[in-house]
């Protein structure tokens, strides 16, 4: 499973202040073109009370993004991560069927069950395994199109007993169903960047 893989692209991040209303605040990464593929960004909620890393905790473990609650443990429980690669597998449904084959690989009695997303802005699938060593692991692959050249996942570990995993599934799924592909554009010749929808 890709828990802590991925290929991790020049990554930046920023974020938007508080909304007024007090909804949660938004994040960006966003990753230069890399020879065949273009540039892109990934935008979300971060969920209040969350703390997002791209350069530090999360450039050290090979991801482009980690959102933790608290204090960063350098243990996987209770982060979302997000790697985001170039496409090479046909289809979303492959990229799901190989995290499934190499995670049963290693834990042949691991339970595997759907896990809902609804993702208004591109196609994804959810998995939830829950492994025998009494560790959830939630797997959702995104897919935002061919012609962006990459795919994404987003992954959280959970403790089968965790007295709050309902509420962080839930907050889980929002970040993943909030998630958004926009297109990196350098306008500038380096001088300053700009990020643009996807047309």
């Amino acid at each position: 499973m890709k828990r802590w893989f991925g290929l991790l692209l020049f990554a930046l991040i920023s974020m938007s202040s508080h909304a007024a209303d007090g909804k949660d605040q938004g994040v960006m990464v966003y990753g230069k073109a890399d020879k065949d593929v273009p540039g892109w960004s990934i935008l979300t909620d971060l969920p209040t009370g969350w703390t997002q890393d791209c350069c530090m905790y999360a450039k050290a473990i090979g991801v482009n993004l980690v959102l933790y609650k608290g204090e960063w443990t350098g243990d996987p429980e209770r982060v979302m991560v997000l790697n985001v690669w170039p496409s090479k597998l046909s289809s979303l449904e492959a990229e799901l069927q190989d995290d499934r084959h190499h995670y049963l690989a290693r834990d042949a009695a691991a339970k595997v069950d759907v896990l809902a997303i609804d993702n208004k802005n591109m196609a994804c699938r959810g998995v939830h395994y829950a492994g025998t060593d009494h560790k959830d692991d939630l797997v959702v692959f995104c897919d935002p199109g061919l012609a962006t050249g990459v795919r994404l996942s987003w992954s959280m570990t959970l403790a089968h007993d965790d007295p709050q995993q309902a509420d962080l599934i839930a907050a889980f799924q929002h970040v993943v169903e909030q998630s958004k592909y926009l297109k990196y554009t350098d306008e500038t010749n380096g001088k300053s960047s700009k990020t643009k929808a996807n047309p």
